[in-house]
């Protein structure tokens, strides 16, 4: 190996390199979107059972009542909400707000901590009206 080839500059690794919470922010929404397939398959799975009788209903909702389909279902608002969250910064994006460094980071921190509180106001309110 010659002297100029040890003296080349690595590039940053994962390690080194800490990515801005936009493209962080950017890449969840793109998750969510996917992840909203997801769950809209079991929404329907949900209503079919609705559907198919009292049998099937009740298995599907045993389901849903489960710790696993309540982390399912928790996920699935958070998912939602945070994919919503993301739509209406696009949506000002669109008209020309919010493309400064400072408040775009502001903006995606705030769909992040909104995403969470939101998600976690509307399960309590669903266990208060329960």
């Amino acid at each position: 190996m010659s002297d100029i080839e040890s003296k080349r500059p690595l590039s940053p690794h994962l390690t080194i390199y800490k990515p801005p919470v936009t493209m962080v922010v950017s890449i969840i929404h793109r998750i969510t979107g996917a992840g909203l397939y997801f769950g809209i398959l079991l929404i329907a799975w949900w209503l079919v059972a609705a559907a198919s009788g009292e049998v099937y209903f009740n298995y599907a909702t045993a389901f849903m009542n489960s710790i696993f389909g309540h982390l399912i279902l928790f996920g699935f608002t958070w998912a939602l909400i945070q994919h919503l969250l993301g739509g209406i910064k696009h949506l000002f994006w669109e008209m020309g707000y919010g493309f400064e460094k400072e408040s775009s980071k502001k903006i995606a921190w705030a769909t992040l901590a909104g995403s969470a509180l939101l998600t976690i106001a509307i399960w309590l309110a669903g266990y208060a009206v329960n």
